[in-house]
Order: C-alpha cells, then structure tokens, then sequence
C-alpha cells in the first residue's frame, strides 16, 4: 500500500498548480483589459480586482496547512507507516482541500471554508497522531 500515499499528494499537486495557472490566466486579462497597471500591482497586490484576488489567495493558501501535508505523507512513506488509514486521512485531506477551493474562488463564504479548513486540520492531526504512536511506541 505504501506507494499509494503518493496519489494524494500528487492530487494535491495538481490542484496548486491548476490554481496559479488560473490566477495567471486571470491576472493577464486584467492587464490586457486595463483594469490594473503594472506600476500598480508591482508592490501591492491588493490592487487586482477581487475575482482575481480570490484566486490568487486560494494558491497562496496552498503553501499553508498543504505543506505539512506533504511532510506528513514523506514521513509516512519512509516510515513505511504508509497503511490504508494514512491513504484514506491523505485523501481526506485533499478533498477537503479541493471543497475549500471551490469555496474560495466562487461564493467564498468564510464560514464554509472554514469548516472545510477544519476537516483538513483534523485530517492532518490524526495523520500526525499515527505517526508519533508508531514511531514512539514501533510494534515489537
């Protein structure tokens, strides 16, 4: 089973680099468009018009709560501590992740998003929980 804790993570991959080139597109249009100068958003990002803005942030949290994600899921990989309920939390995670960003980039709803960020936090929790069990107190 160990290998397979590579899927998650690699849907979580995916979803970071699906959001920056989503804010990339958005960002090129806005500047096409004349909405925002480069002299504008050199130094200030709040600049971008909201809809972009959204985008931009839900990548951003990508490299939050999702790196320790990944830590988690290397540590378990090399533990080999790779079993079906590290699988099953990894992709808890990632799904929670995916809920949040489509929270975040369409009706943002701060508390729904929130309730998505706490499934993923509890996800990773567990994930942590397992591991220090396991590498503190190993099975004879």
């Amino acid at each position: 089973m160990g290998i397979a804790i590579l899927y998650p993570v690699l849907a979580q991959v995916v979803l970071t680099l699906a959001l920056l080139l989503v804010t990339g597109v958005l960002r090129r249009r806005d500047i096409l468009a004349s909405k925002v100068t480069y002299d504008e958003i050199a130094l200030d990002c709040s600049r971008w018009p909201a809809a972009t803005r959204k985008w931009a942030n839900c990548y951003s949290n990508q490299f939050e709560l999702p790196v320790l994600f990944y830590v988690l899921c290397l540590i378990a990989l090399a533990t080999r501590s790779a079993d079906l309920s590290m699988v099953l939390l990894a992709w808890l995670f990632v799904a929670s992740r995916l809920i949040h960003a489509y929270i975040h980039t369409g009706s943002n709803i701060v508390i729904r998003r929130g309730a998505a960020l706490l499934i993923g936090y509890i996800a990773l929790v567990l994930m942590t929980a397992i591991l220090l069990f396991r590498l503190l107190l190993p099975a004879s």
